[in-house]
């Protein structure tokens, strides 16, 4: 029998399809994934991107509002909270069920809408730059800046896109819930798309528009619920370095110290493993023991077991 761990499993947006069938096909897949943890008897917490969903939700609630003048903009935050809802009931649905085929009967999976506080000064803030929704031209990019306030940029010869920060994640603000259930054999699918950004201002918590890094939010939860894994996942087995170069090298074994050096090197590419990286390392070297894994879905329970993947330590 393995060793029980607590474990946070980060799933890319991507992973989740980029229509409703597909998603409903995709979390089937994950399920059984995360209940092959479960049914080890690892306490187990879901995290999740969002980029595709809450493009479509962005892209329909922005049509809405100019096909009916009446119909107000809709927030990003406000955006990034229906996705959390609807993948979270996609994939508590399909977890639930794993769990019932497996005659596990003991824990529920509940899906809650987080928050992620940010700091208002964060320099993000001065300069955007991850691009969100449709493109569109020129014209219509001019007209958005002027409605709502949006920054627009030229991308690649391709149209203008909406661009927002994406700041630093500082704090979980539904941590003690999630903390509550997972201590209590719970199954809990939180932080969604990094969580739904938010700053707080005299008590109250307001929604900014910006994007969190998902693995970063992940990470941040991670340390919140002192976890022993957090496991990123990806569209390949291990990281490498030289990437599609003739000496392209798989890492299983990856100290922080050499993870540190590869990011000087600029081993690992901007907005794709760069990013899943720079988290394992905040999650592994926060406190002694505590490990990152970067691999597939199917090869998460071979890499608890030291099998594959790529481990980030100390």
């Amino acid at each position: 029998m393995a060793k029980k761990r607590k474990i946070v499993i980060a799933l890319g947006g991507n992973a989740l399809g980029k229509t409703l069938p597909e998603q409903m096909a995709a979390v089937k897949i994950a399920s059984q994934n995360i209940v092959d943890l479960i049914e080890e008897g690892h306490e187990v917490v879901v995290t999740h991107g969002n980029g595709p969903q809450v493009g479509m939700i962005n892209n329909a609630m922005a049509a809405l509002s100019r096909e009916d003048p009446s119909q107000p903009n809709t927030p990003l935050s406000v955006c990034g909270a229906m996705s959390q809802g609807y993948i979270g009931y996609d994939l508590q649905n399909a977890i639930r069920e794993e769990l019932v085929i497996r005659g596990i009967t003991d824990k529920s999976v509940v899906t809650i809408i987080t928050q992620t506080r940010v700091d208002e000064d964060d320099p993000a803030f001065q300069e955007p730059t991850k691009p969100i929704g449709q493109f569109l031209s020129k014209e219509e990019a001019e007209e958005a800046a002027r409605k709502y306030g949006y920054i627009m940029k030229e991308d690649a010869g391709r149209g203008y896109r909406r661009v927002v920060a994406s700041p630093e994640p500082k704090e979980i603000v539904e941590a003690d819930a999630i903390r509550t259930l997972v201590n209590n054999g719970q199954v809990v699918i939180s932080v969604g798309g990094g969580g739904i950004p938010v700053i707080l201002e005299n008590g109250h918590l307001k929604g900014v528009s910006a994007v969190i890094d998902k693995d970063l939010g992940s990470c941040l939860l991670a340390r919140e619920l002192d976890a022993d894994y957090l496991i990123i996942l990806t569209a390949v087995e291990k990281v490498a370095i030289n990437w599609g170069k003739p000496d392209q090298q798989w890492i299983g074994d990856l100290p922080v110290t050499k993870a540190k050096e590869y990011i000087r090197e600029n081993q690992f590419a901007p907005g794709s493993m760069l990013p899943k990286v720079e988290a394992g390392i905040l999650f592994a070297e926060s406190k002694m023991g505590r490990q990152s894994l970067i691999t597939l879905l199917e090869k998460a329970k071979d890499g608890i077991a030291g099998k594959t993947g790529t481990r980030i330590h100390l």
